[in-house]
């Protein structure tokens, strides 16, 4: 059993120098952040929150990109002045003790490579429909081989399949964009000047009330979630501190603007009534002003945002559970690096080296995992696992929220230039985030399709948190030694 590291200052690094190469540019890094968090949920996901919340959408985007924004904000605060490739799991350990940056940190790596299973199979899915001949089960194998492959190589290449990933992805929402504001004023061939009439007709703009709006909010939260890879990925650029903050100042505010602008486009162009459930409203709305062929364009676009997801959720989990494996929490053997040793410090550089092979395998091994149950009990067991991580993110929020608190103030006493990037109105916004948060979670207990997502996420997290105390008390235990049964 490893020795338990003393807590590290605010002003000491978290882990000496890492042996991750430094291949991320910052335009790896800025396009991650604006793409990271564009995916399936909002091209396809977006439909059941515009169900039930009406033209009133807009102000559920309002409300969960504000809190988004606001933990991204203190991410990025911790993250600009103690980069660090575990990102928000180091900033728990250090601000609240072993117990946090154990508990979030395996949360976080579990969250990913669940999520991963459902991306690749909706992926496949897709790619099947395209060729019939080939399986859903060979495209997912297919997927999954090319991105271990990606990731097992130099992180640059992790960096530029992103980067072309959600360079299409901010594209084709640009155009959408462009298309619908030209919609609006009829200023399309063979289009009207749309007006106010679809957000203020059927019902008005809240024709479910407040009740709808809230109900929007529980719908599209989680799509905001996967902003977090953007701190971790920073510690692999040449310039963490710098590379952090210009992409947190610049994602946050163009994403908002993204989902909120789509969707005024959207229930401007058509009436609310006119969405379903399950079914994409940037077709519906691409179809209704004429785009040839808007069905497969979407089709296209949301094949590369579930794949662009993918890759992304490999990589952070396997950065995840390298830091954890750095500071004891997770088996060392994962600290094994290509081109170098397994010691920290190694100093690999840009190009093949400094890529932890075996973090990544490990990350890839339990997604195929949960592939296979997704394709042999989707309704069962991979229901269960996808439900005990169905509110985590939620979680993992508060716990960034909570060591703000506590590492803003220590900052503030022991290095305040180190805060290069600081959060908003502290620790006034701060305060509001976590009342926000634990709001969204007890209205999920009040929604029927909601709850079991937190009870499995309570009953995930309270594992992991028994772990996490259990192994702090044995290795007290085993510190005190025999002296333990004399002192009594």
């Amino acid at each position: 059993m490893h020795e338990a590291p003393p807590t590290p200052s605010p002003t000491s690094p978290a882990v000496p120098a890492e042996p991750l190469s430094h291949g991320l540019k910052q335009r790896h890094l800025t396009m991650l952040g604006l793409g990271g968090v564009i995916g399936a949920g909002l091209f396809v996901g977006s439909g059941a929150g515009i169900a039930v919340a009406g033209p009133a959408i807009v102000v559920s985007y309002l409300i969960a990109g504000a809190l988004a924004m606001l933990v991204m904000r203190m991410l990025g605060e911790m993250s600009a002045a103690m980069p660090a490739s575990g990102s928000f799991s180091v900033h728990a350990e250090r601000a609240l003790g072993r117990w946090a940056g154990f508990s979030v940190g395996w949360l976080y790596w579990f969250l990913l490579v669940v999520v991963l299973a459902v991306e690749a199979t909706a992926a496949a899915q897709i790619a099947h429909g395209w060729v019939p001949g080939v399986e859903p089960w060979a495209w997912v194998l297919l997927f999954m081989v090319v991105f271990t492959v990606a990731n097992l190589t130099a992180v640059k290449n992790f960096g530029e399949f992103e980067f072309w990933f959600a360079s299409l992805k901010v594209g084709a929402i640009v155009v959408f964009l462009v298309l619908g504001g030209l919609a609006v004023f009829g200023l399309l061939p063979d289009t009207d000047p749309v007006g106010m009439t679809n957000l203020t007709g059927e019902g008005g703009f809240l024709p479910n009330g407040w009740s709808g709006v809230v109900s929007g909010v529980l719908t599209v939260v989680f799509a905001f979630g996967g902003l977090e890879v953007v701190t971790i990925a920073a510690a692999e650029t040449d310039d963490p501190a710098r590379a952090v903050g210009r992409a947190v100042r610049s994602a946050v505010v163009r994403i908002l603007f993204f989902y909120v602008g789509s969707m005024l486009v959207i229930v401007t162009v058509l009436p609310w009534t006119a969405q379903q459930a399950g079914l994409s409203p940037y077709v519906k709305v691409l179809d209704a002003i004429g785009v040839p062929s808007a069905g497969q364009i979407m089709n296209i676009v949301v094949f590369v945002a579930l794949l662009s997801a993918l890759n992304a959720n490999l990589y952070g989990s396997s950065r995840m559970i390298f830091s954890l494996a750095e500071r004891g929490e997770a088996p060392r053997g994962l600290l094994k690096v290509s081109g170098g040793g397994t010691e920290k410090g190694s100093g690999a550089q840009e190009g093949a080296g400094g890529v932890p092979r075996r973090a990544v395998l490990a990350s890839v091994a339990f997604g195929f995992v949960s592939v296979v149950l997704n394709l042999l009990w989707p309704d069962t067991v991979f229901l269960y696992m996808l439900n005990s991580v169905g509110a985590v993110l939620l979680f993992v929020w508060a716990l960034i929220a909570a060591s703000q608190l506590r590492l803003r103030a220590r900052l503030e006493q022991e290095a305040p230039d180190a805060l290069a990037l600081r959060m908003w109105w502290f620790p006034y916004l701060t305060w509001v985030t976590l009342a926000g948060l634990l709001g969204v979670l007890l209205l999920m207990l009040t929604d029927d399709a909601a709850r079991p997502q937190v009870l499995w996420s309570a009953g995930a997290t309270a594992l992991v948190l028994l772990v996490a105390v259990g192994r702090e008390w044995r290795e007290r235990r085993a510190r005190r030694g025999p002296s333990a049964l004399t002192d009594r």
